[in-house]
């Protein structure tokens, strides 16, 4: 072992290849606390070729690698095991934002550059690039592809794989295939590029990527929203796309139980509504053009005149029950932070089991109710804290056994519990992984409910792409 640490860190040069224990810690533990590993070395490579060389390297020797972008992951994606014969690639030092095209609205980014530097790269051009969710300050372009990331405006946008024109990867065998396309129209065999995004670094390393940009918003409207029920709520989403011609960006459900542990967490933030809301919605819509952006000369701006008067038609109706518009840029940014804050709610009763669901959108208030009465049955003291992205049916299922003991649920428990989640979501015609990946923690769900004809083809392309089976052993596939 010592002489293939030696190989590596010729190639990357010695400080860039990490043996020692304190040094591979925070590349070894995940931010879940759940996984918990110990590799044989932490590469990080400065450039392409470099991670060409390591996998060869790594090919040769059969020594399995587990890429890792950000390590913000959540279904232990990251994880190297803990026998000491894993080596950690990490794109970190690949960090370049290598072209903003302003005219074809792209960026050529390295897949070590973080997401909030992207977004800021972007701004100074009047673009975005709108993959938007908490951790955007620590995670990278390429973990967000490798796991086909969500977020907040996927219900305008999609997800990362629909922001992809193009991509550089490293193949297990170290060959470099440039796919690295800037075309929006390119029928020229298998779109291999689709392959890589949300592999999970199985079938090679994601080193650089074209993404789409997007015109930046001209003006936001954004609101807290209490509505009665789930129905409402998407009924209250489709009124306001059809007013705006699709122009919702956000809209983000919390119900009472979240607000009342934020708040908890957090005394001193202002509270969104007069009386607690069973049902929160934070809605923002985004403006491009001039007409629904530039302020009157009433001093209003029209797309928030718009949300105002929406809303306000809908409380005399009673389909909504209180509605809090934000009226400066703080304002705005208050409400996103209580949506922000999920991580720290979702772990304040200790580590909490944690699904990753969709269904359609109109089956969501089904998915709810039906999930929380077979919970009771199989937890009774169960509490749930929840969240979902409604706009695109993506549910947060979060919960602890007890929130009175801090300590993880044992197995049989989180197995009974994610199988009933997985009975639910298939009646509904969802799926049991949204945004978050496959990882470690859904591997039972793969093999319990994937399509087994489907499951066969995925471990045909992996035996083809990886046949010495070297990329993040036992991910994904079951």
């Amino acid at each position: 072992m010592s002489d293939l640490i030696a190989q590596l860190a010729a190639i990357t040069g010695p400080k860039y290849c990490l043996s020692g224990d304190d040094d591979r810690a925070k590349y070894d533990n995940d931010m879940t606390r759940e996984y918990k590993g110990r590799s044989l070395a932490v590469v990080r490579p400065a450039n392409t070729a470099e991670v060409s060389a390591i996998m060869k390297l790594a090919n040769a020797t059969r020594t399995p690698v587990v890429p890792l972008s950000g390590n913000t992951g959540l279904a232990g994606g990251g994880y190297p095991g803990d026998g000491g014969d894993t080596i950690i690639l990490s794109t970190d030092r690949m960090d370049k934002i290598i072209d903003i095209n302003v005219t074809s609205r792209i960026a050529k980014v390295e897949a070590g550059v973080i997401l909030a530097n992207l977004h800021a790269a972007c701004d100074q051009h009047d673009l975005v690039f709108p993959l938007m969710f908490g951790a955007r300050g620590s995670c990278r372009i390429g973990g967000n592809l490798s796991t086909n990331a969500g977020g907040s405006n996927v219900v305008r946008y999609g997800n990362t794989r629909a922001l992809c024109l193009g991509l550089e990867v490293v193949m297990p065998n170290g060959d470099i295939v440039n796919l690295m396309s800037e075309l929006r129209k390119d029928n020229t065999g298998y779109d291999l590029k689709d392959l890589f995004v949300g592999a999970e670094g199985t079938l090679g390393i994601i080193t650089a990527a074209v993404m789409k940009l997007f015109p930046k918003p001209k003006a936001y409207a954004t609101a807290m929203v209490s509505v009665p029920s789930i129905k409402v709520a998407l009924e209250v989403l489709n009124r306001l796309q059809s007013a705006l011609g699709g122009g919702v960006e956000a809209f983000e459900y919390m119900p009472k139980n979240y607000f009342r542990i934020f708040q908890e967490l957090q005394p001193d933030a202002p509270k969104p509504f007069a009386s607690p809301a069973e049902i929160g919605i934070l809605v923002e819509i985004a403006a491009v053009a001039d007409r629904d952006a530039v302020m009157d000369e009433n001093g209003a701006i029209p797309v928030q005149t718009l949300l105002e008067e929406t809303l306000g038609d809908l409380i005399e109706s009673s389909d909504v029950l209180d509605a809090t518009v934000a009226q400066s840029e703080a304002q705005r940014k208050e409400m996103w932070r209580q949506r922000e804050s999920a991580f720290e709610v979702l772990n304040a009763y200790g580590v909490p089991i944690t699904p990753d669901i969709a269904v359609p959108l109109d089956k969501v208030g089904a998915f709810l109710k039906l999930a929380g009465e077979r919970l009771k049955v199989i937890a009774p003291k169960s509490e749930l804290a929840e969240i979902a992205h409604l706009g695109d049916g993506n549910i947060h299922y979060s919960l602890w056994v007890d929130p009175k003991n801090p300590a993880p649920a044992d197995k049989a428990m989180k197995t009974a519990i994610y199988t009933m989640i997985e009975d639910v979501v298939q009646e509904l015609g969802g799926s049991f992984s949204a945004e978050h990946g496959i990882g470690i923690s859904k591997l039972g769900s793969m093999e319990r409910r994937k399509d087994k004809a489907a499951l066969a083809v995925m471990r045909a392309i992996k035996a083809a792409l990886d046949p010495n089976g070297i990329m993040n052993p036992g991910k994904l596939l079951p």
